[in-house]
C-alpha cells in the first residue's frame, strides 16, 4: 500500500470476530466505533447497507468535525435519499473542506474492465449478464441492489455521462417479497436544446439472477469501431476491431461477386475476422481498489468511484425496480 499506511485495527459488533481479525492481522480490536475513529485517518465501512448512513455520519463527525475518510462498500446506501445525504455530509465535513468518500464498486478494478477502459470505445449497445446460484446471503434485498448494481455502475461509466432516456424492466420474485431475477433495458441519449433526446446514444441490456444453476458474469460492448467481450469471472477479454478486418472482408466480398470464390468453405474465417486478447494485468481488484482510495486520500483528488458515482448507480437501480413494479427505493 505504498509503505505509508499502518493498519490501526478493527471494530466489529461481534467482539470475537474483531479479536480474531486483530490477532491475524495485528492492530487493535476497538471497543467502539467512536474509539476507533479518534485514532484513524481512513476506514473501510463493511456493514449491512441499511447501516451505511449511520456509520458514515459518525465517521464524518469524528475528531471534532474534522472527519475520517471512508471507503463504503457498494451500494453507497439503500435509498437515493440516503446516498445524497452521505454525499452532502461528506462535502461539508472538515469545516467545509470535505472528506474523501469512495464507493466499493470493485468491478471497476477488475483487470478485464481496466483493459477495456484503455480501448476508449464508444458503445452503441451493451449487454451484461450476471447470474449465480442462490447464496441465501441477502434475500431481503432484491437482485437489482444485490447483484445488478455492479453492472449498473459499469454501464454508467461506459455511457460516459449520457442521460438515461428510458428504462424498461421485468422481474420475478420466487423466494421472497423482492425480485430474484431481473432483465432491464436502459436507453441513453444525447440531450438537445430544451432537454429533448438526440441520436448518438446507446442501449444497455442487463440481466441478473440469483436462481441460476451456474455462475456467469459477462459483458459485451458493441461500438462503431470494435466489439469487446469480457468474462469478469475469468478476468479475460477479447476485442475485434473494425479497422483491422474491413479490408480483408471487402476483398473476400469482391472475390465472391467475381466468381473467383464459388464455395464459401474456401474462406478462412480466422483470416477475415481478427480477434485479439486484451492485455490483462494481474493486479488483485480489492488491492487496486484500496490503493486507489488511499491515493485519493493522500492527494485530495477525485476517487475512482465517488459518492456522486455511487448515488447515480442507486438512482438507476431505483428506476429499474420501479419499472418492474417493485417497492420504490
Amino acid at each position: 500500500m505504498g509503505g505509508a499506511v499502518e493498519f490501526a485495527g478493527v471494530f466489529d459488533a461481534d467482539v470475537d470476530h474483531a479479536n480474531a481479525v486483530a490477532e491475524e492481522f495485528g492492530g487493535r480490536a476497538f471497543g467502539s466505533l467512536g474509539e476507533m475513529l479518534e485514532v484513524v485517518d481512513a476506514v473501510t465501512v463493511a456493514v449491512p447497507t441499511k447501516y451505511h448512513l449511520a456509520v458514515a455520519r459518525e465517521c464524518f463527525a469524528a475528531k471534532d468535525g474534522r472527519g475520517v475518510h471512508v471507503l463504503i462498500e457498494k451500494p453507497l446506501a439503500g435509498t437515493v435519499a440516503e446516498c445524497r445525504e452521505i454525499a452532502g455530509l461528506a462535502a461539508r465535513a472538515g469545516g467545509g473542506k470535505g472528506v474523501t468518500v469512495q464507493v466499493g464498486h470493485v468491478e471497476r478494478f477488475n483487470p478485464a474492465v481496466r483493459a477495456m477502459s484503455r480501448l476508449g470505445v464508444t458503445p452503441r449497445f451493451i449487454e451484461v449478464t450476471r447470474v449465480s446460484p442462490l447464496t441465501f446471503r441477502s434475500i431481503d434485498v432484491g437482485v437489482v441492489l444485490d447483484m445488478m448494481i455492479h453492472d449498473i455502475d459499469i454501464v454508467l461509466l461506459l455511457a460516459g455521462g449520457l442521460p438515461v432516456t428510458s428504462v424498461e424492466a421485468v422481474g420475478v420474485s420466487v423466494i421472497g417479497d423482492v425480485e430474484d431475477v431481473c432483465n432491464a433495458r436502459v436507453k441513453f441519449g444525447e440531450t438537445g436544446v430544451g432537454g429533448g433526446a438526440m441520436g448518438g446514444g446507446c442501449v444497455a441490456n442487463l440481466t441478473a439472477s440469483r436462481l441460476a444453476m451456474k455462475t456467469e458474469r459477462k459483458l459485451r460492448v458493441f461500438s462503431p469501431d470494435a466489439y469487446v467481450s469480457l468474462d469478469y469471472q475469468k478476468k479475460y477479454g477479447i476485442v475485434a476491431r473494425r479497422g483491422e478486418n474491413l479490408g480483408a472482408i471487402r476483398e473476400a466480398v469482391t472475390k465472391i461477386r467475381s466468381g473467383e470464390i464459388e464455395d464459401l468453405s474456401q474462406l478462412n474465417y480466422t483470416d477475415l475476422v481478427q480477434v485479439e486478447e486484451l492485455k490483462i494485468d494481474d493486479i488483485e481488484p480489492l488491492r487496486a481498489q484500496l490503493e486507489s482510495f488511499l491515493e485519493a486520500v493522500r492527494t485530495g483528488g477525485r476517487p475512482v468511484v465517488s459518492a456522486e458515482d455511487g448515488t447515480a448507480a442507486v438512482e438507476l437501480a431505483a428506476r429499474i425496480v420501479d419499472a418492474i413494479g417493485g417497492a420504490s427505493l
